[in-house]
């Protein structure tokens, strides 16, 4: 009598002995006496496991012992990953598996197995022509993470604080495990900061409030990532403290009479930090000046009594003018004999002007005449 045993073409045999593993059985059919067969479980400790080469990853806790088996390495495909190392498995042309650091066995049959190996420290960013397909495998999220870049940004990407890549508009997927990744995002396009709300105190110790307008832009996004924190809240800091220089070495008159130069001197202050961390300032202006609510009646009483000072100033310069007018009018009559008459005829024509009176003259000096008349109805 004979114990027959037939391993199908998609099956292999692992011999076992008292535990150890003995050997690869492969397809086909065997028999074996038996007595010989009872003898072998009994006495020897033999087992034979029959596993389908359909489940193609081969997982057991004695793996590491199977592959030093020369025949059953020649049966399977052995990947060995390093610590920085990660692999694309596809089976039949199809993604499989995503596998990382580590021993991975598959049987060769009855699958096509195909696998790419890449370097996860050397290359962190993973580009593939089938980048899609692999970014929506169940494993992706494992071993893969991405930036995306809109138009008007750039993307820097810090692996244990070293820089390993820089981009814009785009996207940028890179292994995971092979160090702490950091991405930093910097907006290009120009920003405009309201600096609001300070209380300056100026040179001649009045106390307002002052809103400024910046308005930059990052020409340099590795600086502005690497030498600040954030970029946005030092310019912000900056401008205040260059604000306050500027408008505490001016009085209030001169603050109000030339605001564009309390900006012009916060900008060149302001420049040339700026500049230090990658940023461009484009320009700066005070938009309100904010006087507490007594300032403000106390300066309209002064501009009030100001503008009537110089009501008063024009009227006097008037006055002069008419009586400097009136004399030198008199002087021209006197040293003029025949204006003064002339002059006393339209003085005449002017009072007579609308009366009925009839007059009748004799010889002698016509404008005599007419004053001896007025002299004597007054």
């Amino acid at each position: 009598m004979f114990h027959r045993i037939h391993i199908k073409q998609h099956e292999r045999g692992l011999r076992f002995r008292k535990g150890d593993f003995y050997g690869l059985v492969g397809a086909g059919p065997y028999k074996l006496a038996l007595v010989q067969h009872l003898w072998n479980e009994a006495f020897r400790g033999e087992k034979l496991k029959i596993v389908s080469t359909l489940d193609t990853r081969v997982r057991h806790p004695l793996l590491d012992v199977f592959v030093k088996d020369e025949a059953f390495r020649k049966a399977v495909h052995v990947v060995d990953l390093k610590d920085t190392e990660r692999a694309l498995a596809w089976k039949d042309g199809r993604l499989a598996w995503i596998l990382g650091p580590g021993r991975h066995v598959f049987w060769k049959v009855p699958y096509e197995l195909v696998f790419e190996v890449f370097d996860a420290e050397a290359e962190p960013r993973f580009e593939h022509a089938k980048l899609d397909v692999v970014l929506r495998h169940e494993d992706a999220r494992t071993h893969l993470a991405g930036v995306e870049a809109a138009p008007h940004e750039e993307v820097i990407l810090f692996r244990e604080g070293t820089q390993i890549a820089r981009f814009r508009e785009g996207r940028f997927v890179y292994w995971q495990g092979a160090g702490k990744v950091t991405a930093k995002s910097v907006d290009l396009r120009e920003q405009t900061a309201d600096v609001a709300g300070q209380e300056i105190m100026t040179r001649d110790k009045v106390t307002l409030r002052v809103n400024l307008v910046v308005t930059s832009r990052v020409v340099d996004a590795l600086q502005a990532v690497s030498v600040v924190d954030d970029w946005s809240q030092a310019l912000y800091r900056d401008a205040q403290l260059a604000l306050r220089a500027a408008v505490g070495a001016r009085t209030l008159d001169a603050l109000l009479t030339d605001k564009e130069a309390v900006g012009a001197e916060v900008r060149g202050a302001l420049t040339k930090r700026a500049e230090s961390f990658g940023v461009e300032v484009r320009s700066v202006g005070l938009r309100d000046l904010i006087l507490p609510g007594d300032m403000k009646t106390i300066l309209n009483q002064v501009i009030t009594a100001q503008k009537e000072a110089e009501a008063n100033v024009i009227k006097r310069r008037e006055e002069t003018a008419a009586a400097r007018s009136q004399a030198n009018t008199a002087k021209l009559l006197a040293d003029n004999p025949a204006l003064a008459r002339l002059k006393e005829l339209e003085l005449l024509q002017e009072i007579l002007a609308g009366a009925k009176t009839e007059f009748v003259f004799g010889r002698g000096d016509l404008a005599t005449q007419v004053r001896s008349l007025i002299e004597r109805e007054g």
